[in-house]
């Protein structure tokens, strides 16, 4: 009997989790294997470990408590990768030296696997005088495109592209470029960036005052506070991006505030860190602790919630000891502090379990209760620990206990802290759990609400087809085989559905008792208005929320997949999707097959080459960029344009073959010419010529002539179809969910968070 409850967990746990050799032969031969191998390796730190292995594996059994990702593939393995999930880089030194060196450290630490954040708020504003050399600088934003290309060319472990934070203070005499950055969907496409808002900004916005932008202790522009506000507002409500930190909020509360000042996050924003600070993540998974699902003693398990929640802290605390590090900085500070981020997963289908509506008071109220008892446990078990193998180096009683989190915790707790120490600094986070919430059986991710209740997922076989498989979530998988065919209860909402405020309110509610941050997306209607918009932002703001990020479908980044009005049925992608226009091209592999064809083109002194390179997309090769040559100058200007013309259509995805018509279409007044018994009316459609014996070589095209005539989307974007959503990068499927800021696609299960 697999342990699995649906095939795309299984292939999560093949493709991302299990330990395989280099060859690809499995080494485990089961995911309890893997559990045994994770559990073995986390305990060796400890005194006995064979009672600790035995207990971690209990933990991991049946997905109760889920490591993240960097984990579940690294621990045990002997590999030289990190099992911390995320970093915040050291403070950027204002000189071109300390830049480039601050640019191989990330280099380091994302090779490894690592996602990084920065705060790039420390480099001087573009023309600013550069003394010495009789130059203006460029600016932070130049310096962020380095770093972009950068991480477009490093590989992190896991098979994955690395992840980055950008984050730059509202005072920043650049800020206004920072936030109009992403205008351009070309521009920093592997950053997430975020306005770190502190509370004079805000409260400047409330009084509509004048705010200065500054560097070096020089005001280099005044403007009205709200005019920034706004502007921060329209970017994210046109094009998603920039996020809202809410900065000071963070340094006050934050436990270690007598230690560290704190000015960025990991990618996803749920870890403000200082600098080469770094954090581990993990979720307890709450919809395997319900009992009497659906029913009317549907409770949560809270004496296995208790235990659970003190093995979990125990196995992450052993990770700080197991684990590598890109860099000394990084192991030194997470040893100095002994940072942990236990969050949960599946809060939503454990609400719908009991038989609460996501957002609602009631369900608003149990969250909280909840994440209230995880705090105690976990605060408890660190002090256990504290107790048997001391407290983290940096810690001191008095002004710990001082602090704005520590300020609100039970006396019990409070007391158990002043007599036995703190081993961990702090303890709470709730990360993105896209991907382990489908490798646990597709529970609702993190706190987010369930996206959809199920949607048909195209499934890659051995033989190169595809078969289509119904994935569910895990509540309705549930209440189907308690119930049959009856109708979900009206409480079974799903982010469709959901009103921005019911978000807020429950952003609110957990960070209310995690001592870090949360990584939330609040999904807003396209149609909400700017004005309603904005009031998401000042809502959160209000209610002590950390942060805030939403996503709504617009034309740069496109739509999420869409869902019909009835609950039980599948996300569905809009009309003509066998040609989608992406957002965003693909990434190119390493390497591609390809072949250069000779095109001697009669009275022409010199031959042109071109060169097709293919893909292999959702089980068929298809072309995915030309390159078209001559020693022919006059040919120069116009073989690059088409070059890079028909290389960017092939990288949009969907039936391309429309060009080879396209282009044997040309004829030159000048006339054309006999080739191999035929007329070709012009040299660029002897190369669409090219082109089409290519495709047909592929599997492409079936034929001479059957390519299509004209581009099929062509009629659609006329009349303004919005686009869908970007394609995966992992298997060319479109449609990727913007899910608690990761794209995550439904189809192979890839996160670009993990």
């Amino acid at each position: 009997m697999t342990r699995f409850a649906a095939p795309i967990a299984e292939q999560i746990w093949d493709s991302k989790y299990r330990l395989k050799q280099a060859d690809g032969t499995p080494l485990d031969l089961s995911v309890e294997d893997s559990w045994r191998r994770v559990a073995r390796d986390l305990a060796s730190v400890e005194a006995d470990p064979a009672l600790w292995e035995s207990r971690f594996y209990a933990a991991l059994e049946d997905f109760k408590f889920l490591p993240a990702g960097r984990i579940l593939a690294g621990a045990g393995t002997g590999r030289d990768v990190t099992l911390f999930n995320c970093f915040v880089m050291g403070t950027i030194p204002d000189s071109m030296a300390g830049i480039f060196e601050a640019l191989k450290e990330a280099a380091l630490t994302m090779q490894q696997g690592g996602g990084i954040g920065y705060d790039f708020s420390t480099i001087r504003p573009k023309g600013a005088p550069v003394r010495g050399v009789a130059a203006d600088a460029s600016g932070p934003l130049s310096f962020m495109d380095v770093w972009d290309a950068m991480c477009r060319t490093i590989m992190s472990a896991g098979a994955r592209r690395g992840a980055m934070m950008a984050t730059m203070r509202c005072d920043h005499p650049d800020i206004e470029s920072f936030i109009a950055a992403k205008q351009d969907s070309a521009r920093l496409r592997m950053f997430n960036l975020s306005v770190l808002v502190t509370d004079a900004f805000m409260q400047a916005v409330r009084d509509d005052a004048p705010w200065n932008l500054q560097f070096g202790g020089r005001i280099w522009h005044t403007l009205p506070a709200r005019d920034l506000w706004n502007r921060i507002m329209r970017a994210t409500y046109d094009y998603a991006e920039p996020g809202v930190i809410f900065i000071d909020r963070i340094n006050r509360l934050n436990n270690l505030h007598y230690a560290e000042t704190i000015a960025a996050t990991n990618p996803c924003g749920e870890q403000p860190l200082p600098p080469y600070g770094a954090c581990l993540l993990g979720s307890v998974n709450l919809a395997r602790l319900v009992m009497a699902p659906f029913s009317p003693d549907a409770r949560l398990d809270m004496d296995a919630l208790d235990d659970l929640v003190r093995v979990a802290v125990r196995m992450m605390d052993n990770v700080v000891d197991a684990s590598r590090f890109p860099l000394p900085q990084q192991a030194a500070e997470a040893r100095a502090k002994r940072r942990i981020g236990l969050g949960v997963t599946g809060l939503a289908d454990a609400l719908m379990m009991l038989g609460l509506r996501y957002g609602a008071p009631d369900a608003v109220a149990q969250t909280r209760d909840w994440m209230r008892a995880i705090a105690r446990a976990a605060y408890l078990a660190s002090a256990d620990l504290a107790r048997e193998k001391g407290a983290f180096p940096l810690f001191d009683a008095e002004r710990f206990l001082a602090s704005g989190f520590m300020a609100k915790m039970d006396e019990d707790v409070r007391q158990a802290v002043r007599d036995h120490g703190i081993r961990n600094a702090l303890l709470t986070s709730i990360a993105p759990t896209g991907t382990i919430s489908l490798y646990a059986g597709n529970v609702s991710s993190g706190i987010e609400p369930v996206f959809a209740h199920a949607y048909t997922r195209k499934v890659l076989q051995k033989d190169g087809s595809r078969t289509e498989e119904e994935v569910a979530d895990y509540a309705v998988g549930l209440w189907r085989e308690l119930h049959g065919d009856a109708p979900l209860p009206d409480h079974f909402i799903d982010a469709q559905r959901l009103a921005p405020m019911d978000h807020v309110a429950m952003q609110a509610a957990a960070q209310e008792w995690v001592d870090s941050s949360i990584s939330k997306t609040i999904n807003v209607p396209r149609g909400i208005s700017f004005a309603d918009f904005k009031d998401v932002y000042l809502a959160a703001w209000d209610r002590g929320c950390k942060g805030c990020t939403t996503y709504r479908p617009n034309e740069v980044t496109g739509s999420v997949l869409s869902v019909s009005e009835s609950s039980e049925q599948a996300p569905q992608a809009d009309r003509g999707a066998d040609v989608v226009y992406l957002t965003e091209p693909l990434d190119r592999p390493p390497t591609l097959e390809g072949a250069t064809y000779k095109l001697k083109f009669p009275g022409s002194e010199h031959a042109i080459y071109i060169t097709i390179n293919d893909i292999v997309q959702a089980g068929q090769r298809r072309p995915f960029e030309v390159f078209i040559n001559s020693k022919n100058m006059e040919h120069f200007a116009w073989t690059v344009a088409l070059t890079r013309m028909i290389s960017a259509v092939f990288r949009r995805g969907g039936d391309v073959s429309f060009v080879v018509e396209e282009l044997k279409a040309v004829f030159d007044p000048r006339g054309g010419a006999w080739i191999e018994g035929r007329y070709v009316p012009s040299i660029l459609a002897a190369i669409g010529g090219v082109i089409e014996r290519h495709m047909i070589a592929t599997g492409f095209l079936a034929g001479e002539g059957m390519a299509l005539k004209s581009d099929p989307k062509a009629d659609m974007i006329a009349v303004g179809e919005s686009p869908r959503g970007p394609a995966c990068p992992a298997c060319g499927q479109y449609g990727l969910m913007m899910i608690e800021g990761c794209k995550t696609c439904p189809s192979c299960g890839y996160s670009e968070c993990g």
